[in-house]
């Protein structure tokens, strides 16, 4: 016996919990979301500053490696993803950021129709309640997902920002607004003190409406297809393999690693990589898992001097302090983000982003924090070139896939990369900033050529958790694309992806927020319904 519903969602992560609300609340069938992670109550998830301690903890991260590369001088890292209601929304730095009209508009010009930047423009200001400056026209203010303004400004902060208008960076009061370059603090999902998580924001109240049911430790392992149209999936809770059927769609919002890697382990994907793993060919989709895109960072870490970061705040009885404050009015060190400047610049290279924090890490990764008073820099391109895969190994639906995004592949990013890295040295050695820095710790001024710069990047640089595009949208006749422009995987019918997977090429942003926007437009697709008027004067009409 299966159960049976009108709509199978898989994944409860940022995408799949706005897709499963908006569906809940038109009222036109019944839903099942299978999450394979634990219910979101870890208290990691919810307390901004306890991500460092979300991002190693096997419980609610998947823990995937990177395969090695030459990008990284030969080491594998972590690439971590949500295992939980809310998936990477729930263990991600909460950064809101949109990206560039262009990056939309790109989408667009490759054939994708409705996706421009004044078509997606309405469908990020519907999901978002903006509490702060913004221009209207371009910011929502009545969205379940909340996003606020660093409430806590900090010294060292606005000496670094003071140093880049000095440079000639202005100051940004809304880069998610008309323009994104200039340097600002970050917007983050954040209120009052705690985490706004796409599963409290629209899965809950979805799953009170009485149309919706999650089901949680509940790992997808087939989509199950019968003359070409996905009819339900094969699932395994409790010990033992379940199945269950949909009515009318199968959405698939796994994300950038878990969506291309069911899709193979069904028999969907590349015809030889099918056949070396033993899985029955069902549809052959050559771009499954291909065009994989992550940023990736060189980071810099300062001893400072004559003012206080974060390393000392959270800190023995300081610590004991910072609990106290953060118990009693939910602000204070747990109260902020890990990072909490973003400064986006073009370089003859191209666009690139340096990041600002008053805390330092052990290897420049978040994982507790140096025992001397420090900050650090992060510097990446904001659209890499290099391209990877996600690949199965086996037929073990159990087993991780080879993660390879190929970082610094292409001469482009390694340029960028530098660009971006050198741009972080003159923002440091900036006044008012320098008068705070007694020491660059790493990768220390030894480092100053391009080979040196480049070798500290490939062997100590790490992801910035946004891989994209491994279920390419674009026409069939692309024999890349996965998904067409509604987000219909090619050649089957009643299977759709809804994720970060399906980005053609990478916004100049953190992803979540496009992940949300994805789940919000895809569920009117899904619905049938008209959409959503572009907003800007000008913009090109859906020819649908």
């Amino acid at each position: 016996m299966a159960d049976r519903f009108d709509y199978v969602v898989i994944g409860a992560g940022s995408a799949g919990s706005v897709l499963a609300g908006r569906l809940s609340e038109s009222d036109r069938g019944s839903i099942c979301v299978l999450e394979a992670g634990p219910p979101d109550h870890h208290p990691s998830i919810h307390v901004p500053a306890a991500v460092v301690y979300a991002l190693d903890n096997p419980c609610i991260n998947w823990m995937y490696r990177t395969a090695p590369s030459w990008g990284t001088g030969g080491r594998c890292i972590i690439q971590s993803r949500g295992k939980t209601l809310g998936g990477s929304g729930s263990i991600n730095g909460h950064i809101y950021t949109r990206g560039h009209r262009s990056d939309f508009d790109g989408w667009a010009a490759m054939g994708n129709h409705g996706w421009s930047y004044a078509e997606v423009l309405p469908y990020f200001k519907r999901c978002e309640r903006r509490i702060g400056d913004g221009d209207d026209r371009y910011r929502g203010r009545n969205g379940p997902f909340t996003i606020t303004d660093i409430d806590q400004p900090d010294p060292l902060c606005d000496a670094f920002m003071g140093g880049a208008e000095l440079l000639g960076i202005p100051r940004n009061p809304d880069y998610n607004g008309a323009s994104q370059e200039g340097i600002a603090y970050v917007q983050r999902s954040i209120h009052r003190g705690r985490r706004v998580s796409p599963a409290r924001a629209f899965l809950y109240p979805a799953m009170k409406r009485g149309n919706t049911e999650v089901r949680t430790r509940a790992q997808v392992l087939q989509v199950l297809l019968e003359d070409n149209r996905a009819v339900g999936v094969r699932y395994h809770q409790g010990g033992r393999d379940h199945v269950v059927l949909a009515n009318k769609e199968v959405i698939l919002c796994g994300g950038a690693i878990a969506s291309p890697h069911l899709l193979q382990l069904s028999g969907i994907g590349a015809r030889d990589l099918l056949q070396h793993i033993g899985v029955p060919l069902v549809h052959a989709l050559p771009g499954v898992g291909e065009n994989l895109r992550d940023h990736y960072a060189a980071r810099m870490v300062m001893r400072i001097r004559g003012i206080e970061t974060i390393n000392e705040r959270v800190r023995g009885l300081k610590l004991v302090r910072e609990v106290a404050r953060y118990a009693f009015t939910r602000r204070g060190a747990l109260a902020l983000t890990p990072t909490l400047v973003y400064c986006f610049w073009n370089s003859d290279h191209g666009d690139i982003q340096v990041s600002f924090t008053p805390a330092s890490y052990p290897a420049g990764v978040w994982s507790g924090l140096d025992r001397f008073p420090g900050a650090t820099i992060a510097c990446w391109q904001q659209r890499p070139a290099s391209k990877g895969h996600v690949r199965a190994l086996s037929a073990d639906p159990f087993a991780q896939p080879e993660f390879q995004p190929n970082y610094l592949a292409e001469e482009e990013d390694r340029q960028a990369l530098l660009a971006a890295m050198r741009l972080g040295r003159q923002l440091i050695g900036s006044t008012p900033f320098s008068q705070y820095v007694e020491q660059e710790v790493w990768p220390g001024e030894r480092a100053q050529s391009d080979a040196e710069l480049l070798d500290h990047a490939r062997h100590t640089g790490n992801t910035t958790y946004h891989p994209i595009g491994t279920c390419r949208m674009g026409p069939a006749a692309r024999t890349d694309s996965v998904v067409d422009d509604q987000l219909r995987v090619h050649g089957l019918q009643g299977l759709r992806v809804a994720d970060a997977s399906i980005m053609p090429t990478m916004p100049a942003a953190n992803t979540n927020a496009t992940a949300l926007m994805i789940g919000e437009k895809a569920a009117d697709m899904i619905l049938g319904r008209r959409p959503l008027a572009p907003e800007l004067a000008g913009a090109p009409q859906d020819p649908s």
